[in-house]
């Protein structure tokens, strides 16, 4: 890992920068997959997963018998871990569903606001060397809380044609039974545009290698809403000295060996600290199955070294981290001071995994610097909010005066006559 000592606010913007990828050539590439799909639909489908997974596929619906099939290859361990996740998962959600109160803004002029669950999501699970049956717990609950009717899966399979059997027991236990074994950008633009197999769906969740998340990035260009832009995962660990070196340099590990494009950052107000981390991360990584991967990473990643914990702090929120850890202690009292970060994680114990995984939290994040302006997926990502406004006649007399006046400012007559019409008969009875 790169290391800086003490660099001022100046050189905090170079810093934060994630490194860059050409992506004229993926657009290009992506483009081709998209039109083939939305002109040729399921014949577009098969022939890229011969192509680009080699597989030949006649039916790419996932049958019941699969399910059922698979679900019996998955161990009693991994179902009750499965178990006490979506449990916890499920109650931290519970909690972000509120019915708005009726506000009466003037007398006889009431307003409010619903939430409306999405009709139609579509869900999209990685497969590869890390398939990831937590994110479809992360997706699929809220979507089931806010009240979406359909949802959708797109999940990969393998050359024999085989979806990972965790994720079709993680789809069988939250109920879901449309999943298509189609992976890539084929898969997003299936789930855009609708195929005689696919549903078309409004919005589209889910992580994915450079070919998904630049489908995402151009459906949505054409209508068709995503649940935030993504980039490589991330970490950023503020830590302080009596910070154990071991927890930080394993959570500096577990986000490094997401791949080599995810990025790692190691800030502190102890230059004995970086020494520590930096011997813990030499042994920790030997361990690792991902090592070569891991290292790769934490060639493109930073240890830095600030005066204060505030000037860490305000480091973060200039980077804007996917995930910040504070192992400091007390960290509770620097809370207020965190403006931009997708998820925090406060003191020695609570590691990044926890969110990943059980603690009940959202792993789908903001990353690339987006926590600026973006919140993680939530109950609310799955629902539109639909404002409702009700007026009696005595209302309407209280504002019309207003509605006129400002209507005839913006020389929109027909808008004051919709009110002068009303309030003239209301004058005649």
């Amino acid at each position: 890992m790169k290391t800086i000592y003490n660099p001022t606010p100046k050189e905090w913007a170079a810093l934060t920068r994630r490194p860059t990828i050409t992506t004229e050539s993926l657009n290009e590439s992506v483009s081709t997959v998209l039109k083939q799909v939305k002109e040729r639909g399921d014949q577009a489908i098969q022939n890229y997963a011969s192509l680009f997974d080699g597989v030949q596929l006649e039916d790419f619906c996932v049958s019941k018998e699969e399910i059922q099939e698979a679900s019996k290859q998955v161990s009693e361990e991994i179902k009750q871990a499965i178990t006490v996740a979506a449990s916890n998962i499920k109650k931290f959600h519970q909690s972000q569903i509120i019915t708005e109160a009726k506000v009466e803004t003037i007398e006889g002029v009431t307003c409010w606001r619903k939430s409306v669950g999405i009709e139609k999501v579509g869900l999209y699970i990685p497969g590869g060397t890390a398939p990831l049956f937590s994110t479809l717990l992360m997706l699929t609950i809220p979507a089931q809380l806010a009240g979406c009717k359909e949802i959708v899966l797109c999940t990969p399979c393998n050359k024999q044609g085989k979806v990972n059997e965790v994720v079709l027991y993680a789809a069988q236990y939250l109920g879901i039974d449309t999943i298509f074994k189609i992976g890539g950008a084929q898969a997003i633009a299936a789930m855009a545009y609708g195929t005689e197999a696919v549903p078309q769906v409004y919005k589209i969740f889910g992580p994915g290698n450079q070919y998904v998340t630049k489908a995402k990035e151009l459906v949505q260009t054409q209508g068709v809403a995503i649940d935030m832009p993504a980039g490589p995962s991330e970490v950023l660990v503020i830590a302080d000295e009596q910070a154990d070196a071991d927890y930080i340099a394993a959570d500096l590990l577990s986000q490094a060996e997401h791949g080599t494009d995810s990025q790692v950052v190691f800030v502190t107000t102890s230059k004995q600290k970086i020494a520590e981390v930096t011997e813990a991360l030499e042994t920790q990584v030997e361990q690792l199955p991902r090592k070569e991967l891991a290292k790769q990473t934490l060639t493109n990643s930073l240890m830095i070294e600030l005066s204060t914990l505030e000037e860490c702090i305000a480091f973060s929120n200039e980077y804007a981290p996917e995930h910040l850890i504070l192992n400091i202690d007390n960290a509770e009292q620097y809370i207020d001071l965190v403006v931009n970060a997708g998820s925090v994680f406060l003191g020695a114990y609570s590691c990044e995994s926890a969110g990943d995984y059980a603690s009940g939290t959202n792993h789908t994040l903001p990353t690339n610097g987006y926590a600026k302006s973006y919140s993680g997926v939530s109950v609310d990502s799955f629902v539109k909010k639909i404002t409702f406004q009700k007026l009696t006649k005595q209302g309407l007399k209280n504002i019309g005066k207003t509605i006129e006046i400002m209507a005839e400012a913006e020389q929109l007559i027909a808008h004051k006559n919709a009110v002068s019409i009303r309030l003239k008969k209301l004058s005649n009875e």
